[in-house]
């Protein structure tokens, strides 16, 4: 089991996404504000995967949940 700590460095990683600090930055300013009626895993920027990843990682409220919550958060902002 991973016992580590995730960021938002790990999730994008995990993600298949540029990690460093700016780029995540940068994807958060471009992605926002997300509509209040989308959900964070059906927004149209993720892939299918990554949707998947993010849809089943709240779902079973892994440890990736409360990143994956703080991302949604930033991205309502």
């Amino acid at each position: 089991m991973d016992t580590s700590q995730h960021t938002f460095t790990t999730l994008f990683e995990q993600l298949g996404l540029p990690e460093d600090n700016a780029s995540v930055e940068q994807f958060i300013v471009e992605h926002s504000p997300l509509e209040p009626s989308i959900k964070l895993p059906d927004a149209p920027f993720w892939s299918e995967s990554q949707s998947q990843f993010l849809r089943e990682g709240v779902a079973a409220d892994s440890d990736w949940a409360e990143i994956i919550d703080e991302l949604d958060a930033q991205l309502r902002h």
